[in-house]
């Protein structure tokens, strides 16, 4: 194999593929990306063994030249240093060089790099096929999805499938549910009804997959019963399914409400975020008062002292209530929604409350009070 390539689309391509590869993997040859150039184009494969992307660099694109004086065929190569040395070699082209299978040879005219490569045989068989159910959402519907919910997913691995965002499609809407069993986010976007499915699919790799979509302008999905792929333009990801029963979160959203406080969005972030200055000895916890003839976040903390915020653009309908909540939590709901004013319902001191828009009841948050005694 042998090719002349454009160092920017082989440096992106190189970046694009090296995010599903890990530092350093249990499995060696997954150290290295599979680089495959055949009569259609450059394809270069990085996997995990439960993150596989493959993406493609064709020869040209809107009349530029990207790749030339090339010759088929595969090889493996770290996938570490490759991206480096294209990262750091100081010309606008660079030609790699297969020789004997076994060493790679990567030069720009200036500077030359040989390097210890594998056969691509030794790379294990990846399943990149689709099947299963098929589902097409616009960019905007799918990082409006992941961004309104993945936040809330646990980061701990003690119970596994609490990293995961629960989709499920039926009866015409796909729902997405996410919850570290503290908070939940969901959001529900409307589908073709004859689509169904039930699945669990790391946080995580949903950002990633929602990173990597930016630019295209649909994300095509298709969903098996233990691989979810996304097709993303020139790029393709694949990923395993999280194993395990979701939690049961269809009756956590509260039904009767008794409080409701309607404020500026922009007016309750900041003033969390000034009263927070002094919760970092207290699991960020934050108090809320309301009543009607005042609203205020307050916080203290017994080594520095105390702090309070009345907030003026708000409106409450209710008894007078005390809540104590973990300022990151709510400050994530509230960002999440990406409106002017947000609605935030109660039941009671320490039931879970609402944090929603209003003008979109697609999307709800939810977030259970804290104790401070």
């Amino acid at each position: 194999m042998k090719f002349t390539i454009s160092r920017e689309d082989f440096l992106k391509g190189l970046n694009i593929a090296s995010r599903a590869v890990a530092s350093k993997s249990a499995i060696p040859v997954l150290n290295n990306l599979k680089i495959d150039l055949d009569e259609t184009g450059l394809y270069l494969t990085g996997s995990n063994n439960d993150l596989t992307i493959k993406t493609m660099i064709p020869y040209s694109e809107n009349g530029k030249e990207i790749i030339r004086n090339y010759k088929e065929g595969s090889t493996l190569i770290n996938a570490k240093i490759i991206t480096e040395i294209a990262r750091r070699i100081d010309s606008n082209e660079l030609t790699l060089d297969v020789i004997d299978s076994t060493i790679a040879v990567i030069s720009d005219g200036k500077s030359e790099f040989k390097l210890n490569c594998i056969r691509s045989e030794e790379y294990p068989d990846l399943d990149l096929e689709p099947d299963g159910q098929f589902l097409e959402l616009t960019f905007a519907d799918f990082a409006t999805l992941i961004d309104q919910t993945a936040f809330a997913a646990s980061t701990k691995e003690q119970r596994p499938i609490l990293t995961a965002i629960n989709l499920e499609a039926v009866d015409g809407k796909l729902t997405a549910t996410a919850t570290d069993s503290a908070r939940m986010a969901r959001k529900t976007l409307d589908i073709d009804v004859s689509i169904r499915f039930v699945a669990n699919i790391s946080a995580k790799m949903l950002v990633e997959v929602a990173h990597l979509a930016e630019g295209a302008p649909f994300v095509d999905i298709a969903m098996s019963d233990k691989k979810a792929l996304f097709s993303l333009g020139k790029t393709v990801v694949a990923t395993r399914l999280q194993s395990g029963d979701y939690p049961n979160t269809k009756n956590i959203v509260p039904r009767n409400i008794n409080y409701v406080l309607q404020v500026n969005a922009n007016d309750m972030i900041k003033a969390i975020e000034r009263v927070s200055l002094l919760s970092i000895e207290r699991e960020n916890v934050v108090n809320l008062s309301m009543s009607d003839s005042k609203v205020e976040v307050t916080s203290k903390s017994s080594q520095i002292g105390s702090a309070s915020e009345r907030i003026e653009t708000c409106k409450y309908e209710g008894q007078r209530l005390e809540v104590s909540f973990n300022n990151e939590f709510v400050l994530a709901a509230i960002r999440s929604l990406g409106c002017t004013d947000v609605t935030i319902a109660f039941v009671g001191e320490m039931k879970p409350f609402i944090i929603k828009n209003d003008d979109d009841d697609s999307v709800v948050q939810v977030v259970t009070p804290m104790r401070t005694y």
